[in-house]
């Protein structure tokens, strides 16, 4: 199976099945049929890409419900170790943290589903992300939580002399004291 669930839930990592050859390789990196026949319907409306080089940190990045945000993630070239925090009230993982490496190597991706805080650091020298989003982004409703929370205790994989991070991103609240309209219903 392509997907594997993680112990959040609605998160889960997509493998997609790998046509190599001499020529070099070829794969779906999206197909809604197959999505679907998970149970996984999803209308995506844009696509993202952002290029960093070594060190640096975006998020943690949310928007607010109405316009919270699904979002599937892959890296096109380096190396990004990705971070989600579960913010939804009453789920059984709320508040906590789940790290993924993604590459272009492993091709691996990350569907993260609504009412998660979503970051990354890039751990090679340069790195290409892209991402589909179900939600057109909406300026009023963003939000982020400290990307250096101590009570999130992330390990970003970069070190403390190398971690650049944006203006904007070096001033987001901690989960707790984040605004949050997110509640978990199974």
């Amino acid at each position: 199976m392509p997907f594997d669930k993680t112990d959040f839930p609605g998160l889960q990592v997509f493998t997609p099945a790998i046509f190599e050859d001499e020529r070099g390789y070829f794969f779906e990196s999206y197909n809604q049929g197959l999505f679907s026949n998970e149970g996984i319907e999803i209308n995506f409306v844009q696509d993202n890409q952002a290029s960093s080089s070594f060190g640096v940190i975006r998020g943690l990045h949310y928007q607010l419900a109405p316009h919270a945000q699904t979002k599937l993630i892959r890296v096109l070239s380096g190396n990004i170790l990705d971070a989600v925090v579960d913010m939804r009230k009453n789920s059984p993982t709320y508040g906590k943290v789940y790290t993924i490496e993604l590459s272009a190597q492993n091709k691996k991706q990350l569907l993260v589903p609504k009412g998660f805080a979503h970051g990354y650091s890039v751990i090679s020298k340069t790195a290409e992300v892209f991402y589909k989003c179900d939600v057109f982004y909406h300026k009023e409703s963003e939000g982020g939580i400290a990307w250096n929370a101590p009570s999130l205790n992330i390990n970003w994989r970069i070190p403390a002399d190398n971690i650049i991070v944006s203006e904007k991103d070096s001033h987001h609240p901690s989960l707790e004291n984040c605004r949050n309209n997110f509640v978990f219903s199974s």
